[in-house]
Parts: C-alpha cells; structure tokens; sequence
C-alpha cells in the first residue's frame, strides 16, 4: 500500500507507518501530482489543499488522513463522490494548546512575569518587583 505523506508531520508518525509495512512516501507541493496517481492513502495537515482536481488524479486514492483538527481544506463533497474516506485527529494538539493557554495567562497575569525575571532588589533591600500589583485608571501598576 502506498501512503503518501504530504505535509510535515513528526518523525515518529512516519516511522509508525512504516513499522506497519507500507511503502510511505515523503513529497512536496512540487511532486505530489506525478506521486499521487498510483496512492492508495494520503496524509495532509494544513498546507496541502485536496481539492477535485487533486482526487482526479488519484483513481486509487481511498482514504486521506488530515493530521490536525478540521478538514476544511479537503473537498469532502468530491471525496465523498469518489469513495474516499476522509478523517482527522480533533484533539491531538490538546496537550499544546493546554501548554499555550497557560503560558498566556502567566503573561498577562500582572506582576508574576515581572517576579520570574527581574530579581534585583534595592540598596535597601526592598524589591519593587515583589509589591502587590494595583488598578489604576485602566491598567495594572
């Protein structure tokens, strides 16, 4: 079977299809068209648009994997015509999104990034980056 993997994905993922026996092979937007003709799967992320003239290409193409969320950039109308089955993995960047949010919410947490950065303290001894923040106007200080 041969898999055709269109778009970056991880290295262990690749190794992964191979492990199963398939013969996997890794193009680019240059050589996708003459590879395709004789694929049986093809995997995508965001970059690689499926679109009809794409499965026209493929007459053995019979099913694409968008490795990421949604499948708004594959023809799912002309997919379904042809037979091809079409999935996506919703949830597998939830442990990065997890990581993000919470990074974003030290960053606007007002002071904390301030205490993580600046250790410094005074002649006196105070250090100013460790005062309680507070509202003023329409900002924290």
């Amino acid at each position: 079977m041969k898999v055709i993997v269109a778009d970056k994905i991880s290295e262990r993922g690749v190794e992964l299809l191979r492990s199963a026996g398939w013969n996997i092979v890794l193009t680019t937007k240059d050589n996708l068209n003459a590879e395709i003709a004789d694929a049986d799967a093809l995997v995508v992320r965001s970059a690689t648009k499926v679109t009809p003239e794409l499965l026209e290409k493929a007459p053995r193409l019979r099913v694409v994997g968008r490795a990421g969320v949604g499948v708004d950039n594959i023809d799912l109308e002309e997919a379904t015509r042809r037979g091809v089955l079409v999935m996506s993995t919703p949830g597998g960047n939830a442990v990065s999104v997890a990581e993000h949010t919470f990074a974003l919410l030290l960053a606007l947490s007002p002071g904390k990034s301030r205490d993580m950065t600046r250790q410094s303290t005074r002649a006196d001894g105070k250090n100013p980056a460790r005062r309680a923040p507070k509202f003023v106007g329409r900002r924290w200080v």
